[in-house]
């Protein structure tokens, strides 16, 4: 069995649904039955969340706009992919109702004056809800029968609203109860990405870029063979190409490859994806639904080692360096405690951190706490801020395998500011943090000399 997974780029419009079909009953004939995951078309889910902000705004008017843009956005793709049939008559009817539903709860949220995380998750979650009906709808009207099945009675999840975390054995149970007998008996089975709920039934969403990590707890699940990505590029590239000119994909690369420039920037895939594939062996493919020939880039656990240096090279703008500097780190216990305890308190995630015997260097991407940060830990060091800072992520398995070889990249680097740099303890990455403003140069430099020395055979630049 197959996991494939189509981005919101790969179902935003008729064509694009009828590529998504082409390419499913490609797959069905060459390895059998698959499961499809749909995130929303593109643009709905960020329409979605406006429209619970004109709520909170209390611009009730501009958020029901909003609805009947969205339902007539789906009712046009239904008619134009299905034709006059009751099959689409149905398809429409059931679209209909599902806006009128979000429509009703952005009213009722609008009333009282109130929008709590889990009232903003029950909006949200219908773009994947309206996409994956309109797709199993699409499928079966193009050739390939197909059946949705709502991912809020397959995903089991933690009550965490916007962040909620998969029940792993709860999933697994629902999927071989609801989903397996649908692909046995020969049914593709569509679901929607992003979206799951609670053993009692209460809506709840993964965040922003779950559909992935859909994909491989579903591929997880079903013991798949294999998990596609299938998005709008043609793979994980050397380096992000609004940034450095001449990137080229990576064919292949490691489970630890993939999850270290994913984290650091990649935004081809969300950072949580392979976590599931990683923990059962699952290779997981990144292809292009535009150009479904290129063979685009395979991540397993071993692959061949590249021949060039670097993997590949990540980054992450508008960075916020925060120094913490006191004598009581000196040759003491529990400072340490101290510091996170704060980011804990304003749940902020830290990417890098350095230190030396009475400082610490800290790099955050969120900055809506930054005040509240500064000042509870100015109450036991002395604190400074440095903003508009990047942060440069290298990344690849011989980093690792060959002594000097990280020497040599920041030796790329010295003409260059560098703010922090640090290696973790797997020794896959180096990663810097320097002026924004010097980002762009200091990736070209790194590329050209790393990334591009040797090309693997049969790659084109």
């Amino acid at each position: 069995m197959v996991v494939m997974k189509f981005g919101g780029t790969s179902v935003k419009d008729p064509d694009a649904i009828r590529r998504l079909a082409r390419i499913v009953a490609r797959e069905q004939g060459i390895s059998g039955v698959p499961v499809v995951v749909v995130s929303a078309m593109s643009g709905i889910t960020d329409q979605l969340l406006d429209a619970v902000a004109a709520v909170e705004r209390g611009d009730a008017d501009l958020a029901s706009q909003k609805v009947t843009v969205m339902r007539d956005r789906h009712r046009v793709a239904a008619e134009a992919l299905l034709g006059p049939s009751v099959e689409r008559d149905e398809v429409i009817d059931l679209l209909e109702r599902q806006w009128r539903e979000t429509a009703a709860l952005l009213h009722a949220m609008a009333v009282l004056r109130e929008v709590s995380p889990r009232s903003r998750d029950a909006v949200v979650a219908m773009g994947e809800l309206a996409s994956s009906h309109l797709v199993a709808a699409a499928l079966t009207a193009l050739g390939t029968p197909a059946r949705c099945v709502d991912a809020r009675e397959v995903l089991v999840t933690s009550a965490d609203h916007g962040l909620a975390q998969p029940d792993l054995a709860s999933t697994a149970a629902r999927l071989h109860e609801r989903v397996r007998p649908l692909v046995t008996a020969g049914t593709v089975v569509v679901l929607g990405g992003f979206i799951g709920a609670t053993a009692s039934g209460v809506t709840t969403t993964l965040g922003r870029g779950g559909s992935d990590y859909s994909a491989s707890l579903f591929g997880a699940g079903l013991r798949a063979a294999e998990i596609q990505i299938w998005t709008d590029v043609d793979g994980m590239l050397t380096a992000d190409p609004r940034v450095v000119h001449g990137a080229r994909p990576l064919p292949s690369l490691s489970f630890a490859e993939a999850s270290e420039l994913a984290y650091f920037g990649a935004k081809v895939l969300h950072p949580s994806t392979i976590a599931p594939a990683v923990a059962d062996g699952i290779p997981v493919k990144i292809l292009n639904s535009h150009r479904p020939e290129v063979p685009g880039t395979t991540i397993t656990a071993a692959p061949p080692l590249p021949e060039a240096p670097l993997t590949g090279l990540a980054c992450k703008r508008d960075i916020t360096v925060i120094d913490i500097r006191s004598t009581m780190m000196l040759a003491a216990y529990g400072f340490m405690r101290r510091v996170f305890e704060v980011f804990e308190r304003y749940r902020t995630s830290v990417d890098v951190i350095t230190t030396s015997e009475v400082s610490v260097s800290i790099t955050i991407e969120d900055r809506r706490a930054i005040d509240d940060i500064v000042r509870d830990l100015s109450a036991f060091a002395e604190v400074g801020v440095e903003t508009e800072m990047a942060l440069l992520c290298a990344v690849g398995e011989r980093l690792r395998l060959e002594p000097g070889l990280a020497a040599r990249v920041l030796g790329a680097l010295d003409e260059f500011p560098l703010r922090m740099v640090s290696q973790a303890g797997a020794r896959r990455n180096l990663t810097v943090v320097l002026p924004q403003a010097h980002l762009q140069a200091a990736m070209a430099r790194v590329h050209e000399r790393f990334c591009l020395e040797a090309e693997p055979a049969g790659v084109g630049a």
